[in-house]
Protein backbone atom coordinates (compact mmCIF):
# COMPACT_ATOMS: atom_id res chain seq x y z
CA UNK A 1 0.00 0.00 0.00
CA UNK A 2 0.99 3.51 -0.55
CA UNK A 3 1.79 5.55 2.51
CA UNK A 4 -0.17 8.15 1.27
CA UNK A 5 -0.98 9.43 -2.25
CA UNK A 6 2.19 10.73 -4.11
CA UNK A 7 0.53 12.67 -6.87
CA UNK A 8 -1.84 15.70 -7.54
CA UNK A 9 -5.36 14.35 -8.68
CA UNK A 10 -5.37 15.81 -12.01
CA UNK A 11 -5.88 13.74 -15.15
CA UNK A 12 -2.26 12.46 -16.63
CA UNK A 13 -0.96 12.71 -19.99
CA UNK A 14 -0.55 9.66 -20.52
CA UNK A 15 -0.14 9.79 -24.41
CA UNK A 16 3.25 12.41 -23.53
CA UNK A 17 4.03 9.55 -21.44
CA UNK A 18 3.90 6.77 -24.28
CA UNK A 19 5.90 8.69 -26.45
CA UNK A 20 8.50 10.19 -24.11
CA UNK A 21 8.76 6.22 -23.08
CA UNK A 22 9.37 4.94 -27.04
CA UNK A 23 11.96 7.64 -27.23
CA UNK A 24 14.02 6.15 -24.82
CA UNK A 25 13.77 2.76 -25.90
CA UNK A 26 17.24 2.82 -27.69
CA UNK A 27 18.59 -0.56 -28.12
CA UNK A 28 20.25 -1.12 -24.73
CA UNK A 29 16.80 -0.36 -23.22
CA UNK A 30 14.52 -2.90 -25.51
CA UNK A 31 17.50 -5.49 -24.20
CA UNK A 32 16.82 -4.82 -20.70
CA UNK A 33 12.98 -4.78 -21.37
CA UNK A 34 13.55 -8.05 -22.44
CA UNK A 35 16.42 -9.40 -20.22
CA UNK A 36 14.86 -10.30 -17.04
CA UNK A 37 14.81 -14.20 -16.26
CA UNK A 38 13.02 -14.34 -12.75
CA UNK A 39 15.74 -15.98 -11.67
CA UNK A 40 15.21 -14.28 -7.73
CA UNK A 41 19.01 -13.50 -7.05
CA UNK A 42 18.25 -10.05 -7.05
CA UNK A 43 15.79 -10.19 -3.76
CA UNK A 44 18.84 -10.91 -2.04
CA UNK A 45 20.25 -7.59 -2.95
CA UNK A 46 17.45 -4.99 -2.60
CA UNK A 47 17.50 -3.18 0.63
CA UNK A 48 13.59 -3.06 -0.08
CA UNK A 49 12.97 -6.95 -0.46
CA UNK A 50 15.18 -7.83 2.31
CA UNK A 51 13.54 -5.17 4.80
CA UNK A 52 10.08 -6.64 4.07
CA UNK A 53 10.09 -10.60 3.25
CA UNK A 54 6.28 -10.21 2.72
CA UNK A 55 5.60 -8.12 0.28
CA UNK A 56 6.68 -9.68 -3.23
CA UNK A 57 6.40 -6.01 -4.63
CA UNK A 58 9.38 -4.94 -3.16
CA UNK A 59 11.58 -7.42 -5.36
CA UNK A 60 13.51 -5.60 -7.97
CA UNK A 61 12.14 -8.19 -10.68
CA UNK A 62 8.74 -7.49 -9.75
CA UNK A 63 9.53 -3.57 -9.68
CA UNK A 64 10.93 -4.32 -13.47
CA UNK A 65 7.79 -5.77 -14.67
CA UNK A 66 5.66 -2.85 -13.64
CA UNK A 67 7.80 -1.03 -16.30
CA UNK A 68 7.90 -4.08 -18.85
CA UNK A 69 4.48 -4.58 -19.20
CA UNK A 70 4.02 -1.47 -20.50
CA UNK A 71 6.65 -2.12 -23.06
CA UNK A 72 5.32 -5.26 -24.10
CA UNK A 73 1.61 -3.80 -24.77
CA UNK A 74 3.03 -0.82 -26.69
CA UNK A 75 6.34 -2.43 -28.52
CA UNK A 76 5.63 -6.28 -29.29
CA UNK A 77 2.86 -7.92 -31.30
CA UNK A 78 2.51 -10.80 -29.09
CA UNK A 79 1.89 -8.46 -26.11
CA UNK A 80 -1.19 -6.64 -28.29
CA UNK A 81 -2.52 -9.71 -29.49
CA UNK A 82 -2.52 -11.80 -26.16
CA UNK A 83 -1.84 -9.52 -23.36
CA UNK A 84 -3.30 -11.41 -20.40
CA UNK A 85 -1.05 -14.54 -21.69
CA UNK A 86 2.17 -12.22 -21.71
CA UNK A 87 1.35 -10.13 -18.83
CA UNK A 88 1.19 -6.66 -20.90
CA UNK A 89 -0.95 -3.53 -19.35
CA UNK A 90 -2.10 -0.89 -20.87
CA UNK A 91 -1.06 2.36 -19.63
CA UNK A 92 -4.23 3.70 -18.01
CA UNK A 93 -4.60 6.36 -15.37
CA UNK A 94 -5.21 3.95 -12.46
CA UNK A 95 -1.41 1.52 -13.99
CA UNK A 96 0.10 4.89 -14.25
CA UNK A 97 -0.69 5.73 -10.56
CA UNK A 98 0.44 1.86 -8.84
CA UNK A 99 3.50 2.21 -11.22
CA UNK A 100 4.24 5.94 -9.72
CA UNK A 101 4.49 4.14 -6.03
CA UNK A 102 6.70 1.53 -8.02
CA UNK A 103 8.95 3.89 -9.58
CA UNK A 104 9.02 6.73 -6.97
CA UNK A 105 8.43 4.81 -3.92
CA UNK A 106 10.03 1.36 -4.54
CA UNK A 107 13.57 2.14 -5.33
CA UNK A 108 16.37 4.37 -4.62
CA UNK A 109 17.90 3.39 -7.62
CA UNK A 110 20.87 2.48 -5.81
CA UNK A 111 21.99 0.02 -8.67
CA UNK A 112 23.22 -3.09 -6.23
CA UNK A 113 20.93 -5.51 -8.12
CA UNK A 114 22.22 -4.70 -11.37
CA UNK A 115 25.54 -5.75 -10.09
CA UNK A 116 24.44 -8.82 -8.82
CA UNK A 117 22.22 -9.63 -11.78
CA UNK A 118 22.57 -13.14 -13.76
CA UNK A 119 22.35 -11.40 -16.91
CA UNK A 120 23.67 -7.96 -16.31
CA UNK A 121 20.04 -5.83 -16.62
CA UNK A 122 20.95 -2.43 -14.97
CA UNK A 123 17.77 -2.04 -13.27
CA UNK A 124 18.37 1.36 -12.31
CA UNK A 125 18.50 2.72 -15.44
CA UNK A 126 15.28 0.95 -16.32
CA UNK A 127 13.18 2.56 -13.66
CA UNK A 128 14.30 6.24 -14.14
CA UNK A 129 13.51 5.42 -17.98
CA UNK A 130 9.69 4.55 -16.22
CA UNK A 131 10.24 8.04 -14.21
CA UNK A 132 11.23 10.07 -17.06
CA UNK A 133 7.90 8.90 -18.99
CA UNK A 134 5.64 9.71 -16.05
CA UNK A 135 7.55 13.14 -15.01
CA UNK A 136 6.31 13.88 -18.84
CA UNK A 137 2.72 13.19 -17.87
CA UNK A 138 3.16 15.59 -14.85
CA UNK A 139 3.61 12.67 -12.33
CA UNK A 140 6.48 13.29 -10.21
CA UNK A 141 5.65 13.26 -6.86
CA UNK A 142 5.01 16.99 -6.29
CA UNK A 143 7.56 17.28 -2.88
CA UNK A 144 10.16 15.75 -5.03
CA UNK A 145 9.24 17.90 -8.13
CA UNK A 146 8.98 21.18 -5.74
CA UNK A 147 12.42 20.28 -4.47
CA UNK A 148 13.79 20.54 -8.34
CA UNK A 149 11.99 23.60 -8.87
CA UNK A 150 13.34 25.27 -6.28
CA UNK A 151 16.78 24.60 -7.72
CA UNK A 152 15.78 25.86 -10.88
CA UNK A 153 14.23 28.96 -9.71
CA UNK A 154 16.29 29.89 -6.53
CA UNK A 155 19.71 28.77 -7.31
CA UNK A 156 19.66 26.19 -5.21
CA UNK A 157 17.04 23.38 -3.53
CA UNK A 158 16.37 25.10 -0.58
CA UNK A 159 15.80 28.38 -1.70
CA UNK A 160 18.77 29.90 0.39
CA UNK A 161 18.73 33.47 -0.51
CA UNK A 162 21.84 35.00 -1.68
CA UNK A 163 22.14 37.55 1.43
CA UNK A 164 21.87 34.45 3.59
CA UNK A 165 24.55 32.82 2.12
CA UNK A 166 26.79 35.51 2.33
CA UNK A 167 26.40 36.58 6.18
CA UNK A 168 26.35 32.51 6.96
CA UNK A 169 29.68 32.43 5.23
CA UNK A 170 31.29 35.30 6.73
CA UNK A 171 29.47 34.23 10.41
CA UNK A 172 31.59 31.24 9.73
CA UNK A 173 34.38 32.85 8.64
CA UNK A 174 34.45 35.02 11.96
CA UNK A 175 33.86 31.82 13.85
CA UNK A 176 36.79 29.75 12.60
CA UNK A 177 39.54 32.54 12.97
CA UNK A 178 38.29 33.03 16.71
CA UNK A 179 38.50 28.93 17.05
CA UNK A 180 42.31 28.97 15.29
CA UNK A 181 43.35 31.66 16.93
CA UNK A 182 44.35 33.24 13.10
CA UNK A 183 42.49 35.96 11.38
CA UNK A 184 43.77 35.30 8.31
CA UNK A 185 41.47 32.42 7.55
CA UNK A 186 39.13 33.20 4.86
CA UNK A 187 36.06 32.02 3.26
CA UNK A 188 36.47 33.89 -0.04
CA UNK A 189 33.30 34.47 -1.75
CA UNK A 190 33.04 35.13 -6.13
CA UNK A 191 37.25 35.25 -5.76
CA UNK A 192 37.90 35.28 -9.49
CA UNK A 193 41.32 33.03 -11.09
CA UNK A 194 41.32 30.52 -8.09
CA UNK A 195 42.51 26.95 -8.45
CA UNK A 196 39.21 25.66 -6.77
CA UNK A 197 35.92 26.49 -7.05
CA UNK A 198 34.11 24.65 -4.30
CA UNK A 199 30.36 23.77 -4.29
CA UNK A 200 28.33 23.07 -1.19
CA UNK A 201 25.14 20.98 -0.19
CA UNK A 202 22.39 23.48 0.57
CA UNK A 203 21.65 21.69 4.27
CA UNK A 204 25.36 22.83 4.91
CA UNK A 205 24.61 26.37 5.71
CA UNK A 206 21.15 25.93 6.90
CA UNK A 207 21.14 22.97 9.07
CA UNK A 208 24.82 21.40 8.90
CA UNK A 209 27.83 24.37 9.45
CA UNK A 210 30.29 22.67 10.80
CA UNK A 211 30.79 21.19 7.48
CA UNK A 212 31.93 24.38 6.03
CA UNK A 213 34.07 25.13 8.41
CA UNK A 214 35.66 21.54 8.29
CA UNK A 215 36.61 21.91 4.55
CA UNK A 216 37.50 25.96 5.18
CA UNK A 217 39.92 24.37 7.91
CA UNK A 218 41.11 21.92 5.10
CA UNK A 219 41.89 24.73 2.72
CA UNK A 220 43.82 27.12 5.36
CA UNK A 221 45.66 24.27 6.27
CA UNK A 222 46.99 23.31 3.26
CA UNK A 223 47.09 27.43 1.65
CA UNK A 224 44.40 26.17 -1.01
CA UNK A 225 43.62 29.46 -3.40
CA UNK A 226 39.57 28.91 -3.57
CA UNK A 227 36.17 30.14 -3.37
CA UNK A 228 32.84 29.63 -3.21
CA UNK A 229 30.07 30.88 -5.39
CA UNK A 230 27.17 32.93 -4.06
CA UNK A 231 24.72 32.13 -6.21
CA UNK A 232 25.73 28.88 -7.85
CA UNK A 233 27.06 26.75 -4.95
CA UNK A 234 24.39 23.69 -4.90
CA UNK A 235 26.10 20.57 -5.53
CA UNK A 236 22.71 18.84 -5.52
CA UNK A 237 20.63 17.36 -8.31
CA UNK A 238 17.52 16.00 -8.02
CA UNK A 239 16.67 16.27 -11.88
CA UNK A 240 19.00 12.95 -11.68
CA UNK A 241 15.92 11.75 -9.74
CA UNK A 242 12.89 13.28 -11.19
CA UNK A 243 13.37 11.94 -14.23
CA UNK A 244 13.65 15.10 -16.53
CA UNK A 245 17.12 15.49 -17.81
CA UNK A 246 16.63 18.50 -18.97
CA UNK A 247 16.17 20.32 -15.57
CA UNK A 248 19.01 17.69 -14.73
CA UNK A 249 21.11 19.10 -17.33
CA UNK A 250 20.49 23.08 -16.15
CA UNK A 251 21.44 22.53 -12.33
CA UNK A 252 24.70 20.68 -13.78
CA UNK A 253 25.61 23.19 -16.46
CA UNK A 254 25.01 26.13 -14.11
CA UNK A 255 28.07 25.03 -11.69
CA UNK A 256 30.09 24.05 -15.14
CA UNK A 257 29.13 27.88 -16.45
CA UNK A 258 29.84 29.72 -12.54
CA UNK A 259 33.39 27.99 -12.67
CA UNK A 260 34.09 28.97 -15.99
CA UNK A 261 33.13 32.74 -15.12
CA UNK A 262 35.06 32.72 -12.32
CA UNK A 263 38.43 31.28 -14.45
CA UNK A 264 38.54 28.11 -11.86
CA UNK A 265 40.75 26.04 -13.22
CA UNK A 266 38.76 23.06 -10.80
CA UNK A 267 35.40 22.78 -9.74
CA UNK A 268 35.64 20.87 -6.90
CA UNK A 269 32.47 19.02 -5.66
CA UNK A 270 31.46 18.88 -2.27
CA UNK A 271 30.04 15.93 -0.11
CA UNK A 272 27.41 14.21 -2.19
CA UNK A 273 26.77 11.16 -4.39
CA UNK A 274 23.98 12.33 -6.52
CA UNK A 275 25.60 15.67 -7.50
CA UNK A 276 28.90 13.86 -8.06
CA UNK A 277 27.39 11.21 -10.27
CA UNK A 278 25.01 14.26 -12.05
CA UNK A 279 28.22 17.09 -12.89
CA UNK A 280 30.91 14.45 -13.25
CA UNK A 281 29.31 11.91 -15.29
CA UNK A 282 25.81 12.07 -16.25
CA UNK A 283 26.03 15.84 -17.83
CA UNK A 284 27.77 13.99 -20.87
CA UNK A 285 25.08 12.02 -21.52
CA UNK A 286 22.42 14.83 -21.37
CA UNK A 287 24.49 17.67 -22.58
CA UNK A 288 25.87 15.23 -25.30
CA UNK A 289 29.72 16.43 -24.18
CA UNK A 290 31.77 16.09 -21.33
CA UNK A 291 31.99 19.00 -19.37
CA UNK A 292 34.88 21.24 -20.78
CA UNK A 293 36.80 21.64 -16.83
CA UNK A 294 37.83 19.69 -14.49
CA UNK A 295 35.47 17.90 -12.43
CA UNK A 296 36.52 16.28 -9.02
CA UNK A 297 35.19 15.30 -5.61
CA UNK A 298 36.37 17.01 -2.72
CA UNK A 299 37.44 13.63 -1.46
CA UNK A 300 39.68 13.26 -4.13
CA UNK A 301 41.39 16.58 -3.52
CA UNK A 302 41.48 15.38 0.01
CA UNK A 303 43.51 12.31 -0.84
CA UNK A 304 45.64 14.91 -2.28
CA UNK A 305 46.51 16.95 0.01
CA UNK A 306 47.27 13.63 2.32
CA UNK A 307 49.55 12.14 -0.66
CA UNK A 308 51.03 15.40 -1.13
CA UNK A 309 52.32 15.49 2.43
CA UNK A 310 50.63 19.03 2.19
CA UNK A 311 48.65 18.20 5.64
CA UNK A 312 50.10 16.98 9.38
CA UNK A 313 47.71 14.63 10.90
CA UNK A 314 47.43 13.77 14.03
CA UNK A 315 45.05 10.17 14.11
CA UNK A 316 44.48 10.04 17.72
CA UNK A 317 42.17 13.01 17.57
CA UNK A 318 39.68 10.73 16.37
CA UNK A 319 39.82 7.71 19.30
CA UNK A 320 36.55 6.50 18.82
CA UNK A 321 35.88 3.43 16.09
CA UNK A 322 34.84 4.56 12.76
CA UNK A 323 33.20 2.97 10.00
CA UNK A 324 32.17 4.10 6.50
CA UNK A 325 29.08 3.88 4.69
CA UNK A 326 29.72 3.82 0.71
CA UNK A 327 27.21 6.31 -1.18
CA UNK A 328 25.54 4.10 -3.92
CA UNK A 329 26.19 6.92 -6.25
CA UNK A 330 30.12 7.99 -5.23
CA UNK A 331 30.80 4.67 -5.25
CA UNK A 332 29.25 1.48 -6.90
CA UNK A 333 27.82 4.39 -9.52
CA UNK A 334 30.57 7.50 -9.79
CA UNK A 335 33.76 5.04 -9.14
CA UNK A 336 35.36 6.89 -6.27
CA UNK A 337 35.75 3.96 -3.91
CA UNK A 338 39.28 3.82 -1.98
CA UNK A 339 40.14 7.46 -1.77
CA UNK A 340 37.86 7.83 1.27
CA UNK A 341 39.51 5.03 2.55
CA UNK A 342 42.71 6.35 2.37
CA UNK A 343 41.90 9.90 3.90
CA UNK A 344 40.02 7.79 7.05
CA UNK A 345 43.02 5.68 7.78
CA UNK A 346 45.30 8.51 8.14
CA UNK A 347 42.74 10.42 10.29
CA UNK A 348 41.54 7.93 12.75
CA UNK A 349 43.11 5.20 15.15
CA UNK A 350 40.38 3.04 14.85
CA UNK A 351 38.75 2.20 11.34
CA UNK A 352 36.29 -0.63 10.70
CA UNK A 353 35.12 -1.77 7.65
CA UNK A 354 31.22 -2.32 7.12
CA UNK A 355 30.34 -5.81 5.88
CA UNK A 356 29.99 -6.05 2.51
CA UNK A 357 31.42 -2.82 1.43
CA UNK A 358 32.28 -0.77 -1.45
CA UNK A 359 30.47 -1.82 -4.43
CA UNK A 360 28.65 -4.16 -2.77
CA UNK A 361 27.52 -1.64 0.30
CA UNK A 362 24.06 -2.14 1.12
CA UNK A 363 21.67 1.37 0.19
CA UNK A 364 21.22 3.24 3.16
CA UNK A 365 17.57 4.02 1.59
CA UNK A 366 18.07 7.74 1.03
CA UNK A 367 19.19 8.20 -2.44
CA UNK A 368 16.70 8.52 -5.28
CA UNK A 369 14.71 11.64 -3.98
CA UNK A 370 13.56 9.49 -1.29
CA UNK A 371 14.12 12.37 1.34
CA UNK A 372 12.48 14.70 -0.47
CA UNK A 373 9.50 12.22 -0.32
CA UNK A 374 7.88 12.50 2.64
CA UNK A 375 4.82 10.33 1.67
CA UNK A 376 7.27 7.40 1.76
CA UNK A 377 9.11 8.46 5.18
CA UNK A 378 7.91 5.27 7.09
CA UNK A 379 8.69 3.09 3.75
CA UNK A 380 12.56 4.37 3.61
CA UNK A 381 13.33 3.79 7.61
CA UNK A 382 11.48 0.54 7.41
CA UNK A 383 14.17 -0.18 4.33
CA UNK A 384 16.74 1.14 6.18
CA UNK A 385 17.05 -1.38 8.65
CA UNK A 386 19.36 -3.53 6.38
CA UNK A 387 21.36 -0.31 7.15
CA UNK A 388 21.28 0.01 10.54
CA UNK A 389 21.97 -3.53 11.12
CA UNK A 390 25.40 -3.21 9.24
CA UNK A 391 26.47 -0.20 10.84
CA UNK A 392 25.40 -2.16 14.45
CA UNK A 393 27.61 -5.11 13.58
CA UNK A 394 30.75 -2.87 13.12
CA UNK A 395 30.26 -1.87 16.91
CA UNK A 396 31.28 2.06 15.57
CA UNK A 397 30.68 5.01 17.55
CA UNK A 398 31.36 7.14 14.46
CA UNK A 399 29.59 6.64 11.17
CA UNK A 400 31.45 8.47 8.38
CA UNK A 401 30.03 8.95 5.08
CA UNK A 402 30.87 11.53 2.05
CA UNK A 403 27.25 12.09 1.22
CA UNK A 404 25.17 14.88 2.87
CA UNK A 405 21.71 12.45 1.81
CA UNK A 406 23.11 9.86 3.38
CA UNK A 407 24.31 12.32 6.35
CA UNK A 408 20.46 12.92 6.84
CA UNK A 409 18.97 9.51 6.02
CA UNK A 410 21.31 7.98 8.60
CA UNK A 411 20.51 10.48 11.06
CA UNK A 412 16.95 9.25 11.31
CA UNK A 413 18.23 6.12 11.10
CA UNK A 414 20.32 6.93 14.28
CA UNK A 415 17.46 7.63 16.14
CA UNK A 416 14.66 5.28 14.72
CA UNK A 417 16.92 2.05 15.78
CA UNK A 418 18.64 3.71 18.63
CA UNK A 419 22.04 3.20 17.23
CA UNK A 420 23.82 5.48 19.53
CA UNK A 421 26.54 6.84 16.99
CA UNK A 422 27.60 10.12 15.39
CA UNK A 423 27.04 10.51 12.01
CA UNK A 424 29.91 12.52 9.94
CA UNK A 425 31.06 13.74 6.99
CA UNK A 426 35.02 12.72 5.87
CA UNK A 427 35.68 16.09 6.32
CA UNK A 428 34.88 17.08 9.62
CA UNK A 429 36.87 13.56 10.77
CA UNK A 430 39.81 14.77 8.18
CA UNK A 431 39.24 18.64 9.83
CA UNK A 432 39.72 17.19 13.51
CA UNK A 433 42.79 14.82 13.13
CA UNK A 434 45.15 18.51 11.75
CA UNK A 435 48.05 19.64 13.71
CA UNK A 436 48.00 23.35 12.39
CA UNK A 437 51.82 25.08 12.94
CA UNK A 438 54.99 23.84 13.36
Amino acid sequence: MNDKKSTDKKPADIKAALEKFSKLLDAKMQTYMNACVHCGLCADTCHYALANPEDPEMIPASKIDRVTAIYRRYHTLIGRLLPVWTGSRELTQEYADKLVDTVFGRCTMCGRCGINCSVGLNAGQLIRVARSALAEAGLVPSSLQGTVDNAINTGNNMAITEKDFIETIEWLQDDLRLELGDDTVSFPLNKPGVNVLYTLNPREPKFFPLSISAMGKIFHAVGENWTLSSTNFDVTNYGLFNGKDSEAQEISRRLIDEAKRLGAKRLVLAECGHGYRATRWELANWKGQKPDIEVVSVIEVMAEYIRAGRLKLDPSKNSKRVTLHDPCNLVRNGGIIEEQRYVLKHAVSDFMEMIPNRQQNFCCGGGGGMLAMGEYSERRKKAGKIKADQISATQAKIVATPCHNCIDQLTELNTYYKLGVEIKTVGEILAEAIVLGK
